[in-house]
């Protein structure tokens, strides 16, 4: 059990709470529409009221946190909130869940404030070490709300960075504290997810960035990166350290998607998740685009059964292990993993499969490319506004 803050938490300590499967109800205090695009949830479902502090304001006809707060507590139709265990309250920025806090407070409540709101929560990271053999240790750095995951391999003092995400503090803040000299930066795909971080940051370090050629073309606009980049090719060997790092082009979720082999672990990219597999139409050619998948799929599941797959995305934190990384056998995730089973059968029936279950594509997707690539500028803003929500890249989205 991790101590209970007095009166706040940080979204640090929120992540261990939810983590460790601590009991406590959220209240969210946003418009209803923030709410229902997007929420914070839990290893395990998490009890959650919507209670938009500008409505309570209208019934109680009074901008007093304690009037808002009665208004809660009597409104007919409220869920009963709990006397003997905490209520975390979240607002956009950490503002007005300060007031309802207050107003709970006084009424009694064991209430708790996040600490800079669903904006803190939406850029909250961790750090934690997933892999380990003699000559390396893969480092997960994540990002809860929308289930982004990157890796860092370290060997004799070097590092690799795979996938980072838009902000630069976790792996320089990792780099320092290992002791680690980059050696280089890579996309394993072109995301439309999120942000990349790659070409900033190997441009900041000092080091090659990398990317498959295949994904250095926008796949809609057909117009090639403006970005600095070193080609990966299939079968390549990057000397990190003590370990070498082997490529493989693995099309499918993208044209120029890549794995890569360390040692007994996979960083498998948008490829093989823990509960599915990554969905391929959000380059625009989902049809086409599955049959490749498909032979991708089957070529990573001919790499046996004792593979760690460490996955770029995840749908939700139920999907972690008991240490709170992202990660978990091949073996196990082929009698499994939704995705995986499907791509035992034929290709014919994979694809058909596969068709059947497509949603839509998110229009900010087609965008957050351009971005990457150096199609389109946005500033921090910007891009956080095109980040806004959970990522949809794996099939358990595609329903």
């Amino acid at each position: 059990m991790i101590a209970a803050s007095a009166h706040e938490w940080t979204t640090a300590e929120l992540l261990e709470r939810l983590l460790a499967r601590e009991r406590f109800m959220l209240l969210d205090v946003r418009p209803r529409g923030e709410f229902e695009a997007w929420r914070i949830e839990g290893r395990e479902p998490l009890p959650t009221r919507n209670a938009p502090y500008s409505e309570l304001i209208k019934r109680a006809n009074s901008d007093d946190p304690r009037q808002c707060a009665a208004t809660l507590v009597a409104m007919p139709d409220a869920l009963m909130l709990p006397k003997d265990s905490p209520i975390l309250v979240a607002c956009a920025r950490g503002r007005s869940s300060v007031l309802m806090t207050d107003g709970l407070r006084q009424l009694g409540f064991h209430v708790i404030n996040l600490v800079g709101g669903m904006q803190a929560w939406s850029q909250a990271t961790f750090t934690r070490p997933v892999a380990r053999e003699a000559a390396f240790t893969i480092f997960q750095i994540g990002r809860p709300s929308r289930g982004c995951l990157s890796h860092v391999v370290a060997s004799s003092g070097e590092a690799a960075i795979i996938d980072p995400l838009r902000k630069p503090e976790p792996y320089l803040a990792l780099l320092s504290s290992e002791q680690l000299r980059a050696r280089f930066v890579l996309d394993t795909h072109a995301h439309a997810d999120h942000v990349s971080g790659g070409p900033a940051l190997a441009h900041r370090l000092g080091v090659p960035y990398l990317l498959h050629p295949y994904d250095a073309i926008h796949p809609m606009d057909l117009l090639p990166a403006t970005v600095a980049y070193e080609p990966l090719r299939d079968g390549e060997l990057l000397k990190l350290g003590s370990v070498t790092i082997e490529v493989l082009h693995i099309p499918g979720h993208t044209l120029g998607n890549v794995a890569l082999r360390v040692g007994s672990s996979l960083v498998a990219s948008d490829s093989i998740f823990i509960d599915s597999v990554a969905r391929p139409d959000l380059g625009g050619h989902g049809e086409a685009w599955a049959a490749l998948h498909w032979r991708s799929l089957r070529r990573l599941l001919a790499l046996g059964d004792d593979i760690t797959v460490l996955p770029g995305h995840f749908s939700g934190l139920a999907e972690s292990n008991d240490a709170g990384g992202f990660a978990a056998p091949l073996g196990l995730l082929r009698r499994s993993n939704a995705g995986l089973l499907e791509a035992q059968n034929s290709e014919r029936e994979f694809v058909a499969w596969i068709v059947s279950r497509l949603a839509e594509i998110p229009p900010r997707y087609v965008d957050i490319k351009r971005v990457n690539l150096g199609l389109k500028h946005v500033d921090d803003d910007g891009a956080a506004e095109l980040e806004i929500g959970k990522n949809v890249c794996a099939m358990a989205h595609a329903h």
